[in-house]
């Protein structure tokens, strides 16, 4: 095997993961170490390989068939659900698979982009407030993460998803907290989320914010920047403010695999993708240090003492796959959580000089955080050793 470049990121660790990475037999876990942590392209023969064989994988399959017809699809069990489709259509997208890949998924993206409503945002067939039929309605929840979808398998020019985009930048509103996304009410039942009106949204923000990372940076909404200081706010924030529904306690540190909702991954993921709030000329030394606390945090609540991540909670349903068992390290997991540290590799230095069982609670807590698992602070430890 190649001698693999020695990176910032890698510090982070007690083992470097890659080179088992690179021996998994996962095929998503080998196409994310080769394209995400190795900068290989689509031209690379281990490239095709992994993607060959992600293609042909039993569990793919098995994924693509929960797929449903979203012509009859009601939304009942809820947009943190693993049964939501949207939802697996993502975790396709973060395994590796492209549009052409496979047909039922083009058609799925077919019958996401077919519902519109007039003003631009994108549908689900909802059930709500006890209603006896579902209804086509557009909760930001719906449209963000559909656009998201469309953007992400290559059809960010097609007119719908040019109209969504705009309606997304036009939505971004003031809240009490900060420019962000509200939660706005359906226009036919009126129907919203939990919360006050003038919150932002976690959620709905961070789908907007992936959204507009994934699209040049001429077609991002002005402000962009301070949308996601409004997201990391949240945590600067978390022991007098709690955003209904969204706390920063241990689940919000503990990752569910596979990840569809609010936590540190998750919140990671997206603001990773904005370098600029933690380096360049506008840069702000809060948010430096609220996005290394985060990551800090990630790594000492899922990081095992050798450098993997072995699932602490998963979601049901997943169990053909390393990501949903919590007996053996997951390569998936070690490979997306990987990612991540790796696009913070210029904040390594301040990652590591976290520790995180000085970090205060969130709203509600005792005071100290409740500090991670003894597996977790065994990691914890090395890694301060390590920096030290």
């Amino acid at each position: 095997m190649a001698v693999l470049p020695r990176e910032p990121w890698l510090r982070l660790l007690p083992a470097d993961p890659r080179p088992w990475l690179l021996d998994s037999g996962e095929p998503a876990s080998r196409w994310a170490t080769l394209t995400e942590l190795l900068d290989r392209d689509g031209t690379d023969a281990e490239v095709r390989a992994a993607k060959q064989a992600l293609i042909a994988d039993p569990g793919t399959r098995k994924l693509i068939a929960r797929l449903p017809d979203w012509e009859k699809e009601s939304v009942a069990s809820g947009h943190n659900s693993p049964n939501y489709a949207p939802n697996i259509l993502h975790l396709l997208a973060d395994m590796g698979l492209a549009s052409g890949d496979d047909r039922r998924v083009d058609r799925f993206l077919d019958q996401l982009a077919a519902h519109q409503d007039e003003a631009s945002r994108f549908q689900s067939l909802s059930r709500w407030r006890g209603q006896t039929k579902p209804h086509w309605g557009a909760l930001l929840c719906d449209s963000h993460i559909i656009t998201d979808a469309l953007v992400r398998f290559g059809r960010a020019d097609d007119p719908c998803t040019r109209r969504a985009l705009d309606r997304m930048a036009a939505d971004l509103a003031s809240t009490a907290q900060g420019p962000g996304w509200p939660c706005i009410p359906d226009p036919v039942t009126k129907f919203r989320g939990p919360g006050r009106r003038t919150d932002f949204c976690p959620q709905v923000t961070l789908e907007a914010l992936r959204t507009f990372a994934r699209v040049p940076a001429a077609r991002q909404p002005r402000g962009i920047l301070d949308a996601a200081r409004t997201s990391l706010r949240a945590w600067q924030l978390r022991g007098d403010e709690k955003p209904y529904l969204f706390g920063h306690g241990r689940q919000f540190k503990t990752v569910k695999w596979p990840v569809f909702w609010y936590g540190a991954l998750w919140l990671l993921d997206v603001l990773s993708r904005y370098p600029g709030l933690w380096r360049g000329r506008g840069a702000r030394p809060e948010d430096r240090r609220a996005t290394a606390e985060i990551a800090a945090c990630l790594v000492a609540y899922n990081v095992d003492p050798d450098g993997k991540v072995t699932p602490r909670s998963c979601f049901k349903g997943f169990e053909q796959f390393s990501f949903g068992q919590k007996k053996a390290p997951s390569a998936f997991a070690t490979a997306r959580l990987c990612v991540i540290l790796r696009r913070l590799g210029s904040l390594a230095e301040d990652i590591a000089a976290v520790d995180v069982r000085a970090l205060a609670s969130s709203k509600g807590g005792k005071g100290t955080a409740i500090p991670p698992s003894q597996l977790a602070s065994a990691c914890q430890k090395s890694r301060l050793t390590s920096s030290s």
